[in-house]
């Protein structure tokens, strides 16, 4: 635990972490205890409800998000205090300053001044003797001391005769001063270090940059014509508030800056830091009246334009980026959740189409496990012998596998692909009489996958065009099962997701993983390795050994089974335990969310009500009996039993809708066959910051604005519409040339 590192901080730390995320300290002080024993937060939230007071996943990840962070405030302490002592620098006052300070910024004002670092002009200045120069200064022109710069006083006046005087005192060709000129500008020198290093007058000028910076942006004229800085046209002369600048428009600045078609800054205007530094530094002294206040001043703007400035704006640049980073991420995992949960077909037969104009289609067969039976290439968008022979493998295919439901990828030719089809299926039924159902299905990241080691040692004698074709059939069985072996990344739900924090970017999008995954729950005797890898508590190579397990003996008949896994010992077991499930297996819990930990519970339960395990949970007469205040103990509380209680009315419920079959306009197939005003049903593909974006089945998706969402006013698209969403849409322009559709969720 952080707190046997820095033990004299562990009531910091909780202080901390309560203050940043506004809840209970009895709350923090167990999520870290859980965290630091190697719990996971689904286990955390599912399982540990008592201990938090029934803390959510979001609850739980803000708390170890803040820990985290905190942790790297206290390491980045002990190695300034370790320095200062190294140094022989640390004092009792220093010491509690460091330890005292609540932010990464603090922190490092208050260690600037003592930071290790090359010579400077004011280090040069003060070994050329004119310290006590500066000191002067300072005093006469300000009132103020070095030790409290930020506190001038009236101090009169000083005539520039005097000033050259005392500056003369100071000339030392051996020392490298040759006249009072330079001797006054290592004294200013001097003062501007001073000015800079002063925590105070930092802190004040970083909350103007903060309050008041501009985000601004101009095209770099050489660059004006160039086809590539045409995409950031709209930021070529652009000005706004940084502060309010929302996510999108800061990284397009950014990025814009980084390919060199733009110049940026995020700056207050020089006129509120001049006077906020005049404040600060000179008070109700003149410089006009007094030579020595003048050259205070002159040293307080060299220090804010060649010191203070570039430096703070760098930090601003790094805490505005940090922020849109967080936002666009945010953007990214609700798109990313909303299309792991996307409702399921179930375990279906299907025929699944991966569409190619020059190639062919090439499709696969699959039964109700995903299995591949069998595979070809059919040419059905081309002359008319060859739509006739792709019907007939089609239709064969569909009588000797009994399909049920054939899947068409959304890529090139997918829509024509369809039309064929649902054309060629017409009229068969399946082996229970019912019609085979055509969908689309969104392929982003299948050639990632076919073209992947997962893939490969999946199916080791195909090419990377079955693997394809099969990852689009059992993305229609399964989404979540068939998207979890592809990098997150690789699905095309983000914003900018190749600008944003990467390491902070795949964090976060693996926490949306395994809160999918674990919500659902895996059917440990046909997981895929990957989908075993990201349940609670379960590494890559635990599930590379659960797979040879069944391998090698066959399914697992119990959960307890699993404790013969090499390697899975009992805090794996403790944390992967309920969010797996065995099916028809020898204990009628193990199919169910229930732990094993409260099996005696429930088997308590049964007992007293004079009946079976199975008859507990698939007869409700039984489950009204219970009064769970009865089985309150010290480690089952009433949240846990409400949970078992839920578990036993619907064992192993999953959490996502109903599948339901939708369908594009069939009088449109590209973008040239759309005008305004046609209404049409869309798919929501991707949600962004300004607006959303929907797939009308023209290979090119459409924006709806975020203006355009609702009837009213829609502060965050999110709000309004999530990705996989069944929305109407109406068509307000088409651009062919730019390949743009607007489209509109109002009046429709």
């Amino acid at each position: 635990m952080i707190y046997a590192i820095f033990p004299f901080m562990e009531t910091q730390v909780l202080e901390h972490i309560t203050g940043k995320t506004k809840l209970r300290s009895f709350q923090v002080e167990a999520v870290v205890r859980l965290l630091d024993e190697g719990s996971t937060v689904p286990f955390i939230a599912r399982y540990r409800k008592e201990a938090t007071g029934e803390l959510d996943e979001v609850q739980i990840l803000a708390i170890r998000d803040a820990y985290a962070a905190i942790v790297e405030l206290m390491k980045r302490k002990s190695a300034i205090l370790s320095s200062l002592v190294e140094r022989e620098l640390l004092t009792d006052e220093l010491k509690e300053a460091v330890e005292k300070a609540d932010n990464m910024a603090l922190l490092e004002d208050i260690y600037l001044p003592y930071r290790p670092k090359r010579r400077t002009r004011g280090m040069k200045a003060r070994e050329a003797g004119l310290e006590a120069l500066a000191e002067w200064l300072l005093a006469e022109g300000t009132g103020a001391r070095f030790d409290a710069p930020a506190e001038p006083v009236y101090s009169g006046t000083v005539s520039a005769e005097e000033l050259q005087k005392k500056a003369e005192l100071f000339i030392s060709s051996e020392l490298g001063v040759n006249t009072a000129e330079e001797a006054l500008a290592g004294a200013r020198d001097i003062l501007a270090e001073i000015f800079n290093e002063n925590k105070d007058i930092r802190q004040d000028v970083r909350r103007l940059f903060t309050r008041e910076a501009l985000l601004t942006s101009k095209v770099i004229s050489i660059q004006k014509d160039d086809p590539e800085a045409a995409k950031y046209r709209d930021y070529f002369a652009w000005s706004e508030s940084a502060a309010k600048a929302p996510s999108h428009r800061i990284l397009a600045v950014l990025r814009g800056s980084e390919e060199g078609h733009l110049i940026s800054h995020v700056l207050p205007e020089r006129e509120k830091a001049q006077e906020l530094l005049e404040t600060r530094i000179i008070g109700r002294n003149s410089p006009d009246v007094n030579a020595a206040a003048a050259a205070v001043w002159e040293a307080a703007q060299d220090s804010y334009k060649r010191l203070m400035a570039p430096s703070l704006e760098n930090e601003l640049w790094k805490s505005l980026k940090e922020r849109a980073d967080l936002e666009a991420i945010k953007v990214f995992k609700d798109n990313l959740r909303e299309l792991l949960l996307a409702p399921p077909l179930g375990q279906k037969r299907v025929f699944a189409l991966d569409p190619g104009l020059r190639t062919g289609c090439k499709w696969v067969c699959l039964d109700e496990k995903g299995d591949l039976k069998e595979d070809g290439v059919i040419y059905p968008l081309v002359p008319k012998r060859e739509v006739e022979k792709s019907t007939e493998i089609l239709r064969r295919c569909c009588k000797r596998w009994d399909i049920e439901a054939i899947a068409v990828g959304n890529g090139t030719g997918g829509r024509e692909a369809e039309s064929f089809a649902r054309q060629a299926v017409e009229g068969i039924k399946t082996a229970a009489g019912n019609p085979v159902v055509v969908m689309m299905v969104n392929e982003s990241g299948a050639s990632v996958y076919s073209a992947s080691q997962a893939a490969r040692d999946e199916f080791p004698d195909y090419d990377v065009t079955v693997r394809g074709a099969v990852s689009i059939g059992r993305r229609l069985m399964d989404p979540l099962a068939e998207l979890v072996k592809i990098d997150p990344r690789s699905i095309g739900v983000g914003q900018y997701q190749h600008d944003v924090d990467q390491d902070l970017l795949r964090q976060s999008l693996t926490d949306v993983v395994l809160s999918c995954v674990n919500s659902v729950g895996v059917e440990v005797n046909t997981a895929s390795r990957q989908l075993l890898s990201y349940v609670s508590g379960i590494s890559d190579r635990i599930a590379g050994a659960i797979c040879r397990y069944r391998e090698s003996n066959g399914v697992f008949r119990t959960r307890k089974e699993l404790k013969k896994v090499s390697g899975l010992g009992d805090k794996t077991f403790e944390q992967a335990a309920g969010f797996l499930r065995i099916q028809g297996g020898e204990n009628p819990l193990d199919s169910s969310a229930v732990h094993p930990e409260s099996y005696s519970v429930v088997e308590r339960m049964a007992s007293d009500l004079s009946c079976t395990l199975t008859q507990l949970m698939s007869e409700a007469k039984y489950r009204k009996k219970i009064h769970i205040d009865d089985y309150v103990t010290d480690s089952v509380g009433l949240p846990t039993l409400r949970d078992i209680i839920r578990e036993l009315e619907k064992p192993g419920r999953d959490p996502r809708e109903s599948f339901e079959v939708f369908e594009f306009s069939d009088q449109v197939h590209e973008p040239k066959d759309l005008t305004p005003g046609m209404l049409l049903p869309g798919i929501v593909t991707n949600v962004t910051a300004f607006g959303a974006f929907v797939d009308v089945g023209v290979h090119q998706d459409g924006l709806v604005h975020i203006s355009k969402l609702a009837d009213r006013f829609v502060k965050d698209p999110a709000e309004v519409v999530k990705v996989n969403q069944k929305v109407q849409v109406k068509v307000l322009e088409v651009d062919l040339d730019r390949n743009r559709i607007s489209l509109s969720m109002k009046d429709v």
